[in-house]
């Protein structure tokens, strides 16, 4: 004999009458139906009708795919964000440690509100406040974009019917043109960085690195007879930010011989240093290179070693390069990175354009001449 309750259909709705109760003295109608994992949900209305429309709205909900169950739909921003977080940690230390620090930001205004009772109203209120308070652009754009993050996510899991999050309500993203260093002022940063770490300078300048890449480069990492530099890990022994930071950097064989002075002084593995020839990291190496700054006449005070790569694009630009040429050296995913950033530095582009032009223009007058003559 089986003794198993059949299991009943989703979306199946009835309505049936309830005994008197203190909210409904006259008794009350009881509207139910199966949710999607077969279990009966239901609540009551004082008329029949009430309890009918109830039940069949949300059975269509469950036929149409839109249906959040009643504990899913009552999830609020803090629990959300909390179990997010858990699967971003996969993520690198460092991007870890930003998503937690943007996702503290958004639970001062969001934590205790339902992910259902976020609306676009509310989130414009909270970018304009983050407005006044006097942020960034760009930490503005980067706030908005982490809670665009959590509440697709949250659609993605059924946690969300849909997100509130649209282009109507985004704000600036707060793109700024970089500052570029003039040659004399990396030379004069050069001079002015300890020993051990003037090929901080070198390898951000000239080579493109990031700061967590340069206090990892090995002397393995870089070929000196064929002249390229090829990171594989950075600070402190993790995976490159992307697949193509592991791309190698063509550089000419005496800056390869500069690079090398240190290594060769103090046997280190590494090509940056502690004054006793024990590995730099990037904390330290920036402690040094805000000293070092200070003493360069016209930087700006927030100028970073990451800005010596803005400086390293505007020389190959200089230079001629083209820009999947300067996309590949600076290690972008794409060519419109590069361009997002640095296109402001093109303008000579747009001159040799017009000459171009301009030059096969007067070849054709000179051309019309000839044969009328």
């Amino acid at each position: 004999m089986n003794l198993m309750k059949p299991k009943r259909t989703p979306g199946t709705t009835n309505a049936r009458r309830r005994p008197p109760s203190a909210k409904f003295p006259k008794g009350g109608w009881l509207g139910t139906y199966v949710d999607p994992e077969g279990r009966e949900k239901g609540k009551t209305f004082a008329r029949k009708i009430d309890a009918q429309n109830w039940a069949e709205g949300e059975a269509a909900k469950i036929r149409s795919g839109a249906y959040i169950s009643p504990t899913d739909a009552a999830t609020t921003m803090r629990v959300w964000s909390e179990h997010w977080l858990k699967g971003y940690e996969v993520n690198r230390p460092g991007s870890v440690k930003q998503a937690k620090t943007h996702v503290k930001r958004i639970n001062a205004v969001f934590g205790d509100v339902a992910l259902k009772d976020i609306r676009p109203t509310a989130i414009k209120n909270w970018l304009a406040a983050l407005k006044k308070e006097g942020l960034a652009d760009s930490t503005i754009h980067a706030l908005y974009r982490r809670l665009a993050h959590l509440l697709s996510d949250a659609v993605e899991d059924g946690v969300l019917l849909r997100t509130p999050i649209s282009r109507k309500i985004a704000p600036k993203t707060g793109k700024q043109r970089p500052y570029v260093a003039t040659e004399q002022q990396v030379w004069a940063l050069y001079d002015a960085m300890p020993e051990g770490m003037k090929n901080v300078i070198l390898l951000g300048a000239f080579a493109g690195l990031r700061v967590a890449e340069i206090s990892a480069l090995r002397v393995q990492d870089v070929d000196s007879l064929r002249g390229y530099i090829t990171p594989a890990i950075q600070y402190p022994g993790v995976p490159l930010k992307t697949e193509e930071s592991k791309n190698p950097i063509p550089i000419p064989r005496d800056l390869a011989f500069e690079l090398n002075k240190n290594p060769a002084r103090w046997g280190s593995e590494t090509f940056v240093t502690l004054e006793n020839g024990r590995p730099a990291a990037p904390y330290t190496i920036e402690a040094r290179f805000r000293t070092a700054r200070a003493t360069v006449e016209g930087l700006p005070e927030n100028f970073r070693i990451h800005d010596l790569r803005h400086f390293f694009a505007s020389f190959l630009i200089a230079s001629g390069e083209d820009i999947k040429k300067v996309q590949s050296a600076m290690r972008h995913a794409s060519a419109k990175t590069t361009l997002d950033v640095y296109g402001h530095l093109m303008e000579d582009a747009k001159e040799s354009t017009r000459a171009a032009v301009s030059n096969a223009l007067a070849t054709r007058a000179d051309s019309l001449r000839t044969k009328r003559g």
